[in-house]
């Protein structure tokens, strides 16, 4: 394990966590010029050619014969329903609005780990996973009376138990493969997929192919998702994980005002409270009490 320093940890977690943040305002934008699916699989399959130059020094740890079907199982869950449902919801919904849902995955992710991975289930994480859900209820109150898609609060749901499994998934099986090449190969097969999947429904003769879109998709493809993955592998790999955790709450919020400032998307009173929500849920979930850490520090001395 490569540790890192403090401030490159700070450097490194700030770029991801804002890189994440608008991305979704930035992907609200590029569905002006593009059909959503084949958005999808372009930029992911792009990313993935990205990382696959940092990946191939690696070709020994590659062992496709033996894992092949661990990178389909994690492209489907991490790409073609996340990144799938992500662009098709972002139709639906104003863009700050739908990361805040999604950013339940968090939360979902408390469940799951105590579910499939044994992980400790605390009287704090219980009470944050409880919040968690009021946030995303307040927040979708708002479809009752008509002002929001119940069709994107569904979607947006779905993106984030996606998300949520896959990263269960990955936390179970990471240890059987490369982690350069996971996310190199879910891209790239999930971004095949979507490409595919969007061929049969939609037209690429509806994509604009001008200056502004094109740039977005670029941006999007190697910073926000190649840069992106690789930052966060780079802060798991040094055992910052936690921290990424802890710091999952800033992601909507950045969304949310850079949707406001250049999407002019308005900042209503139920999104505001739901976020809240969700913001201290995602704060709750992340501590451990002293009692589970000084036994994780025990269990660490004694190995």
């Amino acid at each position: 394990m490569t540790q890192l320093s403090r401030t490159k940890t700070a450097i490194i977690l700030t770029f991801l966590v804002f890189m994440w943040g608008i991305n979704w305002p930035l992907s609200k934008f590029a569905l002006h010029y593009t059909p959503p699916v084949l958005f999808a699989g372009v930029r992911t399959l792009i990313g993935g050619f990205i990382l696959l130059l940092f990946a191939l020094p690696k070709y020994k740890e590659l062992h496709l014969k033996e894992t092949w079907h661990l990178y389909v199982i994690s492209s489907l869950l991490n790409i073609i329903i996340f990144y799938g449902l992500q662009t098709v919801g972002l139709q639906y919904m104003p863009a700050g609005l739908f990361s805040a849902i999604v950013f339940l995955q968090p939360v979902l992710l408390g469940i799951f780990s105590w579910i499939w991975l044994e992980e400790s289930m605390h009287g704090l994480k219980i009470f944050g996973l409880v919040l968690g859900f009021i946030g995303v209820g307040v927040i979708s109150s708002s479809s009752l009376t008509g002002h929001i898609s119940i069709v994107g609060i569904l979607l947006a749901l779905g993106c984030a138990i996606g998300w949520a499994l896959g990263t269960v998934f990955i936390k179970k099986t990471g240890h059987r493969v490369n982690a350069i090449w996971m996310v190199t190969l879910q891209l790239i097969i999930g971004g095949f997929c979507l490409i595919g999947f969007g061929s049969e429904f939609e037209s690429w003769s509806s994509i604009a192919w001008s200056i502004p879109f094109v740039s977005v998709l670029l941006f999007i493809s190697f910073f926000v998702i190649a840069m992106g993955w690789l930052a966060y592998f780079t802060l798991v790999g040094a055992g910052e994980a936690s921290k990424v955790g802890a710091y999952t709450f800033l992601i909507p919020l950045i969304a949310i005002i850079v949707s406001s400032i250049f999407l002019h998307e308005a900042i209503t009173i139920s999104l505001f409270i739901g976020l809240l929500f969700i913001v201290v849920s995602i704060c709750f979930v992340n501590i451990k009490p002293k009692t589970i850490a000084v036994r994780q520090q025990v269990e660490v001395k004694e190995i």
